[in-house]
């Protein structure tokens, strides 16, 4: 099977794959948006007592933990950089959540991965600079790694 990006339109709760990842916010607690449906789908106290066991992350960070009830075996838990007009670093942040949660994800032996596009959301960044710095960060660790990763999008727009 060759290993590639592909963007599905889907529901990344769903996702039949070794991890997904979590558009976390700093204190692993329990957000809205796509942080809240994967809490609710992968049962939010269990998956809050495995943050809590972990406790912060810092943004561009990525933590892991167990999928609790959601088909995936992992989630994966990265804090995203809020949009702040784009001169504050928050590109290279950006970057370096897709790069943390791939690396940690193959440390630990997932050969497939889904991420939502990270900060898209409520923390306001533009949608097409954000599919951009995804897709660039993903092609970039799929040049000198194997996983099937997943850029998943929730609405059609």
């Amino acid at each position: 099977m060759p290993f590639k990006c592909e963007i599905v339109q889907n529901d990344i709760t769903t996702m039949k794959v070794d991890a997904i990842v979590n558009a976390a916010n700093t204190a692993l607690q329990e957000g809205s948006g796509v942080c809240g449906a994967i809490f609710s789908a992968a049962g939010a106290e269990e998956l809050q007592k495995e943050c809590d066991a972990i406790g912060h992350c810092q943004t561009g960070q990525a933590v892991i933990t167990k999928g609790c009830r959601l088909p995936a075996k992992y989630v994966i838990h990265t804090p995203g950089p809020v949009w702040r007009g784009g001169k504050q670093g928050e590109e290279e942040l950006l970057r370096s959540c897709y790069l943390n949660s791939l690396k940690l994800a193959q440390r630990h032996g997932c050969k497939s991965i889904a991420f939502p596009l990270i900060s898209s959301g409520i923390y306001g960044y533009p949608k097409d600079e954000a599919l951009n710095v995804a897709t660039s960060a993903i092609n970039d660790f799929l040049a000198e790694n194997e996983m099937q990763v997943y850029l998943v999008v929730f609405g059609k727009k």
